[in-house]
């Protein structure tokens, strides 16, 4: 068992871009439902995480129906497009759909942002909420060694650079579906990292989640969502 939680709710319940009432009010949801129903929508850094969060919901004797509809690689605008994504929101009578953008996309320019991420962040948690469901961001975090495959553009890089950028982008992401919620994982990377401890939530790309970044992604999100 990885000894991460005392942070996380910190974490999850501070910043400005939303406020703590609209936390709470999705907790006293989840609390109220019988068995909560929570879908991810992203990529492959999604994979493994509902299924976790699924395991630590069960520890506690909590019912919790967690899916996912999740591609590798692909980003918000492609599910955006995607009429499997777009009818999973729709049929699902979700509590809550989690929103992750590909991985680098938030830490881009906010010009770039604002032409390829923000008009499909506003389409997507429209559908959301006509479904009866609360958009929730799901912060990532910084690569290991930072955005290496864009060098020309971050000539050095690093964890902490780039995940200064998502936390940046995923506000913006946030402010533009009318102050949505974030889950602000890469902050409790981040945190971890500090530590000295980030090594191990990486597998080898420096990129994907190890599967102790598995459980500090899942255990994150069951604190945002339930409690401590």
């Amino acid at each position: 068992m990885i000894k991460i939680i005392p942070f996380v709710l910190t974490l999850a319940l501070s910043g400005a871009v939303y406020s703590k009432d609209k936390a709470e009010a999705l907790r006293d949801r989840l609390r109220l439902t019988d068995t909560p129903r929570i879908l991810f929508v992203g990529n492959s850094y999604s994979f493994k995480i509902p299924k976790a969060l699924g395991r630590i919901a069960a520890d506690s004797d909590l019912r919790l129906v967690v899916e996912r509809v999740t591609r590798g690689g692909w980003t918000l605008e492609k599910h955006a497009r995607s009429e499997d994504t777009l009818n999973r929101i729709r049929g699902g009578r979700w509590d809550v759909v989690v929103l992750q953008e590909q991985s680098q996309r938030p830490a881009f320019s906010k010009e770039q942002r604002t032409r390829e991420m923000i008009p499909h962040v506003r389409s997507l948690t429209a559908e959301i909420r006509k479904a009866g469901a609360v958009p929730v961001f799901f912060q990532t975090w910084g690569r290991r060694d930072g955005d290496r495959s864009n060098r020309k553009i971050f000539s050095d890089d690093t964890f902490e650079k780039m995940q200064k950028r998502l936390v940046t982008g995923y506000e913006e992401a946030a402010m533009a579906a009318g102050h949505a919620l974030i889950v602000r994982v890469g902050e409790g990377w981040a945190s971890e990292v500090s530590k000295g401890r980030g090594a191990r939530l990486f597998t080898r790309d420096g990129s994907h989640p190890s599967s102790a970044g598995v459980e500090l992604t899942a255990r994150i999100f069951y604190d945002f969502f339930f409690g401590p």
